[in-house]
């Protein structure tokens, strides 16, 4: 059995194709919508909450387990050195997907490392300005609420249309006309007129690769000439890394076949 963690759309999709590539498949997801987004690939098995690492290392101890894919979020540290270290612990094969990024040339890119150094940058760019534009989903919210940089600014947040992100945002203080709960993809012509219509004076994004849709927001910002504050994905070494569908499952077919041989 392959266990996937997949915490994005692509992650859905690579265990959708090592499911139709033969191999029995189980995915961990962290929320119910994550599991329904699943169901159309019938036969894949779902855990729909978070595992910390007594609990991988539990699952994995069974010996069902042949292969663990990583494809959770690029930003999910936590999640990916858990799941290398109930690896090493039980011996376990690991592989890395790793969404590819996208070149950036846009001259008003300001980068950062953290969620923090990204509030009181955002805040140093629109002191000319008072509305701060995140696009950062909505497990950072309270970083940027709660910093005292950005304590006189207007905070716009556009995050899932799901029950439970707009309750954290309403525990948070947000007020509807401070939230736009919508699902991606958009457009850069979509991004331009969501710019327009809050008058963005700071955007404020995270380096999520083309399927993440940063590619558009950049575009849109540089037609309208708005800053970007980019925090980069963080520096993690990881034990094997790939960037492609194909050679997932290069890696997940060596492991079956030397199985089988042994």
């Amino acid at each position: 059995m392959i266990f996937v963690i997949a915490g994005t759309e692509d992650g859905r999709e690579l265990a959708g194709f090592l499911l139709n590539s033969g191999f029995e498949v189980t995915v961990s997801v962290v929320s119910s919508y994550g599991k329904a987004l699943l169901g159309r690939y019938e036969g894949i098995k779902v855990i729909d909450r978070k595992l910390d690492e007594g609990e991988l290392v539990d699952l994995l101890s069974t010996g069902d387990v042949e292969v663990l894919v990583d494809a959770s979020h690029p930003y999910a540290v936590n999640v990916s050195q858990n799941a290398m270290a109930a690896c090493r612990r039980i011996r376990v094969p690991y592989i890395r997907y790793e969404r590819g990024s996208i070149p950036l040339s846009y001259e008003k890119i300001f980068h950062v490392d953290s969620y923090e150094a990204a509030a009181i940058k955002a805040a140093e760019l629109g002191k000319n300005g008072k509305n701060i534009f995140l696009t950062t989903g909505s497990r950072s919210l309270k970083i940027f609420v709660a910093s005292l940089a950005l304590r006189d600014y207007n905070i716009i947040v556009r995050v899932l249309p799901t029950a439970e992100v707009l309750a954290e945002c309403e525990n948070l203080g947000l007020t509807p006309k401070n939230i736009i709960a919508m699902q991606g993809p958009f457009s850069t012509e979509l991004n331009i007129e969501l710019f327009k219509q809050y008058k963005a004076d700071v955007i404020v994004s995270k380096d999520s690769g083309q399927i993440g849709g940063v590619d558009t927001k950049l575009t849109a910002a540089e037609k309208l000439k708005l800053p970007v504050v980019l925090i980069d994905r963080p520096a993690i070494h990881y034990d094997n890394v790939v960037s492609t569908f194909k050679d997932v499952l290069e890696f997940v077919n060596l492991i079956a076949k030397k199985i089988k041989i042994n």
